[in-house]
């Protein structure tokens, strides 16, 4: 039980002395960037997705299905 209660400590220390955290105005900053990335990632993968299902409408058509 020592290792477990030594290991907690130890994590609580890391996070208290050793952990630099982000100013608000880095936080505001990095979160924008990441909103803009995920709605850029959706765009695409919303366009594949359209281009995929018209591809396969197209093929089935073709082959009468």
């Amino acid at each position: 039980m020592s290792k477990f209660g030594n290991y907690i400590q130890e994590a609580y220390d890391e996070l208290i002395h050793k952990v630099t955290w982000p100013s608000w105005e880095e936080l505001q900053q990095t979160t924008i960037i990441v909103l803009i990335a995920l709605s850029m990632v959706t765009v695409v993968v919303f366009g594949m997705d359209f281009a995929a299902k018209n591809v396969l409408e197209f093929i089935y058509k073709m082959l009468g299905k």
